[in-house]
């Protein structure tokens, strides 16, 4: 898809893409080789802090998908970071999503639908790709989910 084209869509989704986040850790909040971009996971936040809860307890499903898409904007500021136009990017190949849940918490893949739904509407078909969604017990500072993704690129 073409550059013009996303900014369009974001546009339109009245989406503005955040700059790059400073890493919380020791770690890069990406790495490149060859035509492979891996970003480090992301953490959702609200208001510019950590969207924290847990699904299952106090975080319902909806409220879960729309701190994924978050995450997918914050996701597309890194990845706008790291080529310098979102037009470069070939396809997101690989999705992993981390979902603050209870044990018996089931519906993990439709809290990560926000995130993958909005990929797929920004970048057409190379926004669409495969992913896992996991369960865990806690993610970094409460956040109720993380995600990282890998990007084929073109330079």
């Amino acid at each position: 898809m073409s550059s013009s084209a996303i900014q369009a869509k974001l546009a339109e989704l009245g989406i503005t893409l955040p700059p790059l986040a400073i890493p919380a850790a020791a770690y890069l909040p990406f790495t490149r080789t060859g035509n492979l971009l891996f970003l480090s996971g992301h953490i959702a936040k609200k208001d510019g802090k950590p969207w924290m809860g847990q699904l299952g307890k106090d975080v319902d499903t909806a409220t879960g998908q729309a701190a994924a898409r978050a995450v997918a904007i914050d996701l597309l500021g890194t990845l706008q970071a790291a080529t310098g136009d979102l037009g470069k990017i070939v396809r997101i190949v690989k999705v992993m999503s981390l979902v603050n849940s209870t044990p018996d918490f089931t519906e993990q893949h439709l809290v990560t639908n926000g995130c993958s739904e909005l990929f797929a509407a920004v970048l057409g078909e190379a926004g669409k790709h495969a992913r896992s969604a996991f369960g865990v017990a806690q993610i970094p500072l409460g956040a109720c989910v993380e995600i990282e993704l890998i990007a084929e690129v073109q330079d």
